[in-house]
């Protein structure tokens, strides 16, 4: 029989102890892997519009049927319902303001809803008759909303401006734009408000403009995708741009002179829009037309639209 000294027989219980106490280190989730979120089928078609407020609920259009809002809880797995829009009026886009805002585009009745924070009750903020739809929205640090404005049989588009005027009356007007543009559909903001991004759905490219009040100005061809394969875009606090690639699976991830990062596989092959929640602002909520339902992945940025609400942006 091995005999072991005090000293030594000391060292092994020691290392044992050491190691049984220490725990693993905990898996950390991998950045740009898609996961489905949600089951299938909760939305129709027409899911689309998806936004996160700072309570890290997620909200998307067309919850069930046509006109609806459904909101994924926080850590959730399954949508809700949580209000309807008014008789005829289909919403295509949400977005949140610094103040909790939550902002509708009916793309059907040519409205901009909103509900103020906390509530359900909703208000027109803006109407034009003017409008061919809305069809997506974004929010400015002051309150300014920016909408694009397709006419998807004469595959061309405008961008609408919308602002408080000083007597507290929205008021709204296509910006001027020194090139005529394509079917106009994903919208967002650079991080310092000044330039706009629009993508283009019938071309697939995507421009860039620097905003001088109601004009856009400086038009800048930022990337041309294949036609009729982007959708949504959003941008994070670094100035990246997010492109949902309809048709093809995956988001792609853009610096702002159009080089591409990575292509980020998604589960289904129809996104039609994305949005930052999560309590940091990275997690990316797919919506997904192909099944009808919402995945998200991990990402290394912030999105502007929640830096903004925190009041960072």
């Amino acid at each position: 029989m091995a005999i072991t000294s005090g000293r030594n027989f000391w060292c092994l219980c020691s290392s044992i102890l050491l190691i049984v106490a220490t725990p693993p280190a905990a898996a950390e989730t991998k950045l740009f892997e898609s996961v489905q979120v949600t089951p299938a089928d909760e939305y129709t078609h027409g899911i689309e519009g998806p936004a996160a407020d700072l309570d890290g609920n997620l909200f998307v259009v067309n919850f069930g049927k046509p006109g609806t809002i459904g909101r994924l809880p926080a850590g959730g797995t399954a949508s809700e319902a949580f209000t309807a829009l008014p008789e005829g009026s289909v919403g295509n886009a949400i977005r949140f303001d610094r103040n909790g805002t939550m902002f509708i585009a009916d793309y059907k009745k040519h409205n901009i809803f909103a509900i103020p924070k906390g509530g359900t009750e909703l208000a027109i903020w803006f109407h034009s008759d003017e409008m061919s739809q809305p069809n997506d929205i974004t929010v400015a640090r002051d309150g300014t909303i920016y909408a694009s404005d397709p006419n998807w049989k004469g595959r061309e588009g405008h961008i609408w401006r919308m602002a408080k005027a000083a007597d507290g009356v929205v008021q709204g007007q296509v910006m001027s734009s020194p090139r005529a543009m394509g079917t106009t559909n994903g919208i967002d903001l650079s991080p310092d408000g000044k330039t706009l991004y629009v993508g283009e759905s019938s071309s697939g490219q995507v421009w860039s403009y620097t905003i001088a009040g109601n004009a856009l100005t400086d038009p800048k061809l930022v990337k041309a995708f294949q036609p009729d394969t982007i959708d949504g875009l959003r941008t994070d606090v670094s100035g990246r741009l997010y492109i949902a690639r309809i048709l093809k699976g995956s988001i792609a991830l853009m610096k702002p002179n159009g080089a591409v990062e990575r292509e980020i596989v998604l589960n289904g092959k129809e996104p039609t829009n994305l949005a930052f929640g999560g309590s940091d602002g990275k997690t990316v909520f797919v919506t997904q037309r192909q099944g009808g339902f919402i995945e998200s992945f991990r990402t290394d940025q912030q999105g502007r639209e929640h830096c903004l609400q925190r009041g960072r942006c």
